[in-house]
């Protein structure tokens, strides 16, 4: 196991001073000790990976120096399209480390999200003509060989991350304004919504969550779709489902989910039927790889909302408001609540039992009822 300090350490020491990127569960001790001792102009949570390689390559363009960009390999699919159109050596040739965590690795348990991208992960940068190496604790090797293949080729190169491979690194939880946690909202909402209701839900804790509040209420799950996967794009999935059903669609999105893909919300906010409703739990924090902030507490959400073309839009802060928020969103068309809470879960949380097929197949039954 590396020290993470120690590898952050010998990063400055080359030079490998500027970051970018999206936090990763396997990369989250490193990701909160970059955050920690880097002033925020060094260290950027981007939207998504594709915005935090474009970044580092405005930095090469800057300075003539390396960016660094951290992601889990699921973001290589954002990534894909400045790496091979801006980064690539056939165009630009722009130099740049990037740091992937290699969930779904082969012979690794994993959920059942990361396993395909964890067997492509390695062929898909070769595709891409991407040298990658994969770390172990021959760390300043392996980085000053990164640096030195940078120099010689102007190109980016991939060091692969396995789980386990930092030390822990300890970031305190921020304080909050906010009294509620996202399980509580979660809680609220299933009570507020007919049995009748579907439920579309985000990748990370939320889809957790749920699962585990209909478990505890001895509810069927067959009314909720969880996006365990595919960051970003739940609101895009349940604007499929809503133009097909006459069943009213809740669309239950996190910050950081909203925020990596935002434009949907302009596109969705145009094209939705009347039995969509769309809601955010904003907690400012990408909570389910590390609780990295984002800018979810710095914009106004709710008026991005607005000026997309929800037509009616409410926040919530508390148990109270979140009540009158579910009686907002019954009463009215294309509409949308932002609720906002602090950071937290149960130690205890556990994981949807039942498969995505498993999932997908009980929906699609409700659905057709």
């Amino acid at each position: 196991m590396i020290n993470t300090k120690d590898f952050f350490d010998y990063l400055i020491q080359i030079k490998l001073d500027f970051f970018a990127g999206v936090p990763d569960s396997l990369l989250k001790n490193l990701c909160a000790c970059i955050n920690d001792n880097c002033d925020a102009n060094r260290n950027i949570i981007s939207a998504n990976e594709g915005n935090a390689i474009a970044i580092a390559c405005g930095y090469h363009l800057a300075t003539q120096k390396f960016g660094v960009v951290y992601m889990q390999n699921s973001g290589l699919g954002n990534a894909i399209n400045p790496l091979v159109s801006l980064a690539d050596e056939d165009v630009y040739q722009i130099p740049l480390l990037m740091l992937i965590g290699w969930r779904g690795e082969p012979d690794i348990p994993d959920e059942p999200q990361h396993k395909k991208q964890g067997k492509i992960t390695l062929d898909l940068l070769h595709t891409m003509g991407i040298k990658t190496v994969i770390l172990d604790d021959d760390y300043e090797q392996k980085l000053q060989y990164c640096v030195d293949y940078m120099t010689i080729h102007k190109k980016p190169i991939a060091i692969i991350i396995r789980k386990n491979t930092f030390s822990e690194y300890k970031y305190p939880v921020p304080p909050s304004d906010y009294t509620l946690q996202r399980e509580q909202a979660l809680e609220i909402i299933t009570k507020s919504i007919t049995a009748d209701d579907i439920i579309v839900s985000t990748t990370g804790k939320t889809s957790r969550e749920l699962f585990e509040i209909r478990e505890k209420n001895n509810l069927s799950h067959s009314n909720d779709f969880l996006c365990v996967g595919s960051m970003g794009h739940t609101s895009s999935v349940a604007l499929g489902i809503s133009l097909f059903t006459e069943k009213r669609v809740f669309c239950i999105d996190g910050d950081g989910a909203f925020i990596m893909h935002m434009g949907s919300a302009a596109v969705n906010a145009h094209n939705i039927p009347d039995n969509y409703r769309y809601i955010i739990i904003n907690n400012g924090a990408h909570e389910s790889v590390g609780g990295q902030s984002t800018v979810g507490f710095k914009i106004n959400i709710p008026d991005i909302l607005r000026n997309c073309g929800f037509e009616n839009v409410c926040t919530a802060k508390c148990q109270e408001e979140i009540i009158s928020g579910m009686q907002f969103l019954n009463t009215h068309k294309k509409s949308a609540m932002v609720i906002y809470t602090k950071q937290g879960s149960r130690k205890n949380l556990g994981r949807p039992t039942q498969s995505p097929l498993q999932n997908k197949k009980s929906f699609m039954e409700k659905l057709n009822k």
